[in-house]
């Protein structure tokens, strides 16, 4: 009987485990020279880091006999192109649904399968986004020719997720634009400059925190390439919107520091983090 895998390793890659804040690969018994000559391999601090190198170590595609070796080959092959933060979700889901569905073979999954696990969730937005991550990753099975046709794709139809019942209303930002800074150096003159940017422009919160002087902010107005969308780069003109210049100038004035961002923390840092995808400071 295999041994009960701890905690701490469940939802990870068969023979992968954490030890010491790292994710160590154990490399099976004669296949040490083409893992350095290590019995145990260490593969990075983070999931993405450790997919990365596992899939650079690794020639052959993995045979895909169930769905928690469909679940590997999904997180080597396709995770790692996405953005950092929707890369560190796909892993937290997968290791979600690994214990439901991972001994599973892919014919085996059914409609009923789905509707039965997202009725158990408690937390059903969060069951609905891993829902879909299953589902892409049956979409790339059926890409790689491992199966003929994805099992649940337009005959699963989950109830909709709650809408948002509170809207922020005008009188409401105009409240928070005029609030005064209740002390010297607090963070309130950035949020009022931020609040004004955002609304002036439509910009993600990411791509805003992004900004820097010179690269994006020149004398004609905003150059954007929205990182979201990828699209091409696009100008918010001042001329056309000279309140635009104005928030610009007011954001430059209350910056803590000197600094290549727009917005930044006291030690000139931008928020966002391009590693995970987290404006944690920020928020």
């Amino acid at each position: 009987m295999p041994k009960k895998r701890i905690a701490l390793n469940k939802g990870l890659p068969a023979r992968w485990q954490n030890h010491h804040n790292a994710i160590y690969y154990r490399v099976p018994p004669g296949l040490e020279a083409h893992w350095d000559g290590k019995r145990r391999f260490r593969l990075g601090t983070t999931l993405p880091e450790a997919f990365k190198v596992f899939a650079s170590r690794i020639n052959i595609p993995i045979a895909i006999g169930n769905i928690n070796k469909l679940f590997d080959r999904y997180a080597l092959e396709v995770v790692p192109t996405k953005s950092p933060k929707t890369q560190a979700e796909n892993h937290r889901h997968i290791a979600r649904l690994r214990a439901p569905f991972g001994a599973m073979s892919l014919p085996s999954l059914k409609p009923m399968h789905i509707y039965k696990y997202v009725d158990m969730r408690k937390a059903k937005t969060a069951a609905h986004r891993e829902i879909e991550v299953l589902s892409h990753a049956f979409t790339k099975a059926v890409e790689w020719g491992v199966i003929d046709r994805h099992p649940f794709k337009g005959e699963v139809r989950l109830a909709g997720e709650s809408p948002r019942t509170r809207y922020v209303e005008d009188w409401e930002v105009l409240e928070c634009l005029s609030l005064p800074s209740s002390r010297k150096g607090d963070s309130v003159p950035m949020i009022r400059a931020y609040i004004r940017l955002k609304l002036l422009t439509g910009l993600a919160r990411s791509d805003l925190l992004r900004l820097r002087m010179g690269e994006h902010l020149r004398e004609d107005g905003i150059h954007v390439t929205r990182h979201k969308t990828n699209s091409r780069a696009t100008i918010y003109s001042y001329a056309q919107v000279p309140e635009r210049k104005a928030a610009v100038d007011e954001a430059i004035k209350v910056r803590p520091v000197l600094s290549p961002f727009l917005f930044c923390n006291k030690r000139g840092e931008g928020y966002f983090n391009e590693k995970t995808g987290m404006c944690n400071g920020f928020d």
